[in-house]
C-alpha cells in the first residue's frame, strides 16, 4: 500500500515508521515546509492519505487528497466546524474519508464505557460530572478532540446537562459540563472522566503511555479503508 502522510510531526514520523514495519510505503511527507510538492505527486500512484496535520492546515490538505479520488484517514482536531464541507466533498469525489478523534483502540473502548457509565448516572442529581485533559505543551488545540467526544458522550446521556465549556476556574452552572484542560510535558495524554458528590466520587481514567497505539489504530484504518467508499468513524472499523 502506497501512503501520502499529511502532516509530518511527531505523530507523522511514529505512522510512518510503522506503516513501513507493515510493508507499506510511504510516498509522501507533506508538512508546513514542503507543501508544494504535493503538485510533484502522481495521484494515481497514493493509495491513502493520512492526515495529522495541524487545524489550520487540515481542510485544505484533506481537500486536496478527497478532490483527486484519494481517500484520507484523519486525526487532525480543532477544525471540525468544516467537517460537512469535507464530507459533501467526499460523497461528490465518490471517494472515501474516515474522521477519529482518536485512534487507540483502548480509547475507543473508553468511549463506550464513559457513554454507559453516564446512561447510570442520569438522574443522579446530588453528583457534578466533570472532564480532565492532560496532553504534552505542542498540542495546539484545548480541549483535546478525545475530550470533546467523552463530552459528547456525557451530553447524549446526561438530559439535565446542556453544554460543555473550557473551565479556567470559574464556577459552571449545574447544566455545564466543565472541561480542564492541561499541558504538561512529556504527557502523550490522559482522560479523567469525574462524577463528585458530598459524599463520594466516582471516576475512569484513560492513560496513554506513548502516541504508539494511535499511530498504530491510524494505519490499521488506512488498510481497512482501502476499497470502501463514504463517511466513516471508529464505529464503523470496530462494528460497535
Amino acid at each position: 500500500m502506497n501512503i501520502l502522510l499529511l502532516g509530518y510531526g511527531k505523530m507523522g514520523k511514529i505512522i510512518g515508521e510503522i506503516a513501513e514495519s507493515r510493508g507499506h510505503a510511504i510516498v509522501g511527507k507533506i508538512n508546513i515546509d514542503n507543501r508544494a510538492d504535493l503538485e510533484k505527486l502522481d495521484p494515481a500512484s497514493i493509495d491513502v492519505a493520512i492526515e495529522f496535520s495541524q487545524p489550520d492546515a487540515a481542510v485544505e490538505n484533506i481537500s486536496w487528497a478527497i478532490s483527486r479520488g484519494i481517500p484520507v484517514v484523519s486525526g487532525t482536531t480543532g477544525w471540525l466546524n468544516r467537517k460537512p464541507e469535507v464530507e459533501a466533498l467526499t460523497l461528490e469525489k465518490n471517494t472515501a474519508f474516515f474522521y477519529a478523534s482518536n485512534y487507540s483502540i483502548g480509547v475507543n473502548i473508553f468511549f463506550k464505557v464513559n457513554q454507559f457509565l453516564a446512561s447510570l448516572m442520569q438522574g443522579q442529581h446530588e453528583y457534578k460530572a466533570s472532564i480532565e485533559e492532560i496532553h504534552h505543551t505542542e498540542k495546539k488545540d484545548a480541549p483535546s478532540g478525545t475530550a470533546i467526544t467523552l463530552a459528547e458522550g456525557i451530553l447524549a446521556e446526561l438530559k439535565e446537562v446542556k453544554s460543555w465549556e473550557l473551565n479556567q476556574g470559574q464556577t459552571t452552572a449545574a447544566d455545564v459540563l466543565p472541561i480542564t484542560s492541561k499541558r504538561i510535558d512529556p504527557a502523550p495524554g490522559t482522560h479523567i472522566i469525574r462524577y463528585q458528590s458530598e459524599i463520594d466520587d466516582i471516576e475512569i481514567i484513560h492513560t496513554a503511555h506513548s502516541r504508539k497505539g494511535f499511530a498504530l489504530g491510524a494505519v490499521l484504518v488506512a488498510e481497512w479503508i482501502i476499497g470502501r467508499k463514504g463517511i466513516f468513524s471508529m464505529n464503523e472499523f470496530l462494528s460497535f
